[in-house]
């Protein structure tokens, strides 16, 4: 563009110089010398031209990746002709990325290669650059022109990258106490700005300690991306505490909202150191130990790696015998207590243990199925031998007895199956139990009742005892007939009844017949047709009854008056004759109840 003598003197008059501008840049044909002035606004340093008015510094902190957005200004002025943005380089040299004029409405961007495609220009003049990377953080300019002024607005760009999880690379197989050895390295992966790494143990920060902790820190930029790569070596003397103990380590950086930091996954270490201590132990599932159990010995050792043999001094055994870290013993007795030790091979570092192997012996006399008549005596004993006190106790039938069981003269409902059991209460599983089964036998007996009904039937029941349980048959007199409309009631304690219902039309006789094994039983009864002749019959009973006593008593007064006659020698004919009379109506009275009888 070529230098006019007018524009000496834009220092003073910008409008009028932006004019001349506009006029000395106009080709024919052109209609719009304002679209004009804004092309040479954006092909000149028009800060220059124009007096340049500060708006701020703002600060936009943005995430390596992501969009970076900025605001231009918190409004855009009413005589707005333009707006353009640029960024500074490290010499402070300007370079222009982006231009918008307000009467085109159209955004033009530079040829800048490392915004190429990445820059969006809105309408309120806010720039967005899109995929943030470490060498966008920098100072960006944007400049609003107005007719009168420039007005400028800085904004500093910070970038950051999150580092990935950091992990413990190359750890070791193994520790020994008394030894520096390389644990391993932490390793934290494209941050920026770069950060730093911690070491813990159990969640405690590990200090460098000469000779026992030692740190080694490397930090590594990539050039491509400008992203840190940072690693801590360590270097650990561990002691027997460090057992089982929880190494990590922690990256501190800093991102858009301070400083942060993340863990790495806590590494176990296996920490090796020699044996100084031997222990055994009786591995059983139960507390205490029985005749017929398995004893299982474990010997151990509190080094690591532990020892793998050991020498065990069994109860009986004149030396050790070498076996592995257990020993096993099947189906142990009694004889089996004693005091049991172990040691290492070469003899030393030995332990001991004590076990007691419970028992329980019971006796019981009689036993087994025992057949008893009744009537007889059956002394009974159970008798126990244990390691400990031992609870008896009895159950008949499955139904436990107050007390032990005692028979002096055996009766049916003794019968049945008797168990004597003992417990060691200690001892878990540990009882023993026998069984009596007593049978008492005993020969059927008959009793029979009879009942009368409102509807001139008749009852008759049988009442019947005996073990084995007989069999119980009806049968009438005369004819000899068999009655099966029987009922019976149930069988308990060795007895039961059998009963039948009958309306009988003449008087008869039944018969109950009831046979086990050992008897059979035969009892029969009158049955009458009806009622009142059964009453009758027990009047006439009454009145036989009546007759008897008078006649014994006329027998006595009858003796004492012929004592008395004899000795006064003067016999009575009348006596004679009443005591004949006496003897008629006694007969009489016998031929009338023959049926009953």
């Amino acid at each position: 563009m070529m230098e006019t003598p007018a524009a000496a003197s834009c220092t003073h008059r910008p409008l009028l110089c932006l004019l001349l501008l506009a006029a000395l840049c106009l080709r024919p044909g052109d209609l719009n010398p304002i679209g004009v002035l804004m092309e040479v606004a954006h092909l000149s340093r028009i800060e220059d031209i124009l007096p340049i008015v500060g708006l701020g510094l703002y600060t936009v902190n943005a995430v390596y990746g992501d969009t970076i957005v900025m605001p231009c200004s918190q409004g855009v002025p009413n005589d707005l002709m333009f707006g353009k943005w640029k960024y500074e380089t490290a010499n402070n040299s300007p370079v222009f990325i982006a231009f918008r004029s307000t009467t085109k409405k159209q955004v033009q961007y530079d040829d800048i290669a490392e915004y190429k495609g990445r820059l969006s220009l809105s309408e309120n003049y806010t720039l967005s650059i899109k995929n943030a990377r470490i060498s966008d953080e920098r100072r960006f300019v944007c400049m609003l022109v107005t007719e009168d002024n420039v007005y400028e607005e800085p904004t500093v760009v910070k970038v950051f990258k999150q580092p990935s999880q950091p992990e413990i690379i190359h750890p070791a197989n193994f520790l020994e106490t008394e030894k520096l050895k390389m644990l391993g390295e932490c390793i934290a992966r494209e941050s920026y700005p770069d950060g730093n790494i911690t070491w813990y143990k159990n969640g405690n920060i590990l200090q460098p300690v000469e000779g026992v902790v030692v740190m080694t820190l490397q930090k590594v930029v990539n050039p491509s991306t400008g992203l840190f790569t940072t690693t801590s070596s360590l270097q650990y003397m561990p002691t027997k505490k460090d057992a089982n103990a929880q190494f990590a380590c922690k990256v501190t950086y800093y991102g858009p909202s301070g400083q942060e930091e993340i863990s790495s996954e806590p590494v176990v270490f296996d920490v090796q150191y020699p044996t100084a201590k031997v222990t055994i132990k009786v591995l059983s599932q139960r507390n205490t130990i029985k005749e017929g159990d398995n004893i299982t010995l474990k010997c151990s050792g509190n080094g690591n790696p532990p020892p793998q043999e050991f020498l065990f001094y069994i109860p009986g055994e004149p030396e050790g015998i070498r076996s592995s870290d257990t020993y096993i013993m099947t189906d142990v007795r009694r004889n089996a207590t004693g005091e049991y030790k172990c040691s290492l091979i070469d003899g030393s570092m030995e332990d001991s243990t004590t076990i007691t192997v419970h028992y329980l012996d019971l006796s019981l006399t009689p036993s087994g199925e025992v057949t008893k008549q009744i009537g007889e005596d059956l002394p009974v004993s159970c008798t126990i031998s244990s390691s400990r006190n031992a609870t008896v106790f009895w159950i008949k039938d499955n139904t436990r007895m107050q007390t032990s069981p005692s028979f002096s003269s055996l009766q049916y409902k003794d019968a049945g199956n008797y168990i004597c059991e003992t417990t060691l209460q200690e001892v878990e599983g540990l009882k023993k139990r026998k069984t009596l089964t007593l049978i008492v036998q005993g020969k059927p007996q008959i009793r029979m009742t009879k009942k009368t009904g409102s509807n001139k039937s008749k009852t008759i029941i049988c009442h019947v005892e005996g073990f084995p349980k007989p069999a119980v048959q009806w049968t009438t007199t005369g004819s000899g007939s068999i009655i099966n409309q029987t009922e019976e009631t149930n069988y308990i304690h060795g007895s039961f009844s059998s009963k039948i219902v009958i309306s009988p039309e003449e008087n008869v006789t039944l018969t109950c017949i009831a046979e086990n094994q050992l008897e059979r039983t035969v009892t029969s009864m009158n049955v009458s047709a009806n009622d009142n002749s059964e009453k009758v019959n027990d009047q006439a009973k009454l009145i036989v009854g009546i007759v008897v006593g008078l006649l014994l008593a006329a027998l006595v007064a009858g003796g004492i008056y012929w004592v008395y006659v004899k000795k006064s020698k003067t016999p009575s004919k009348h006596v004679n004759k009443d005591l004949g009379n006496i003897e008629e109506n006694k007969k009489l009275e016998e031929n009338n109840h023959k049926p009953e009888a």
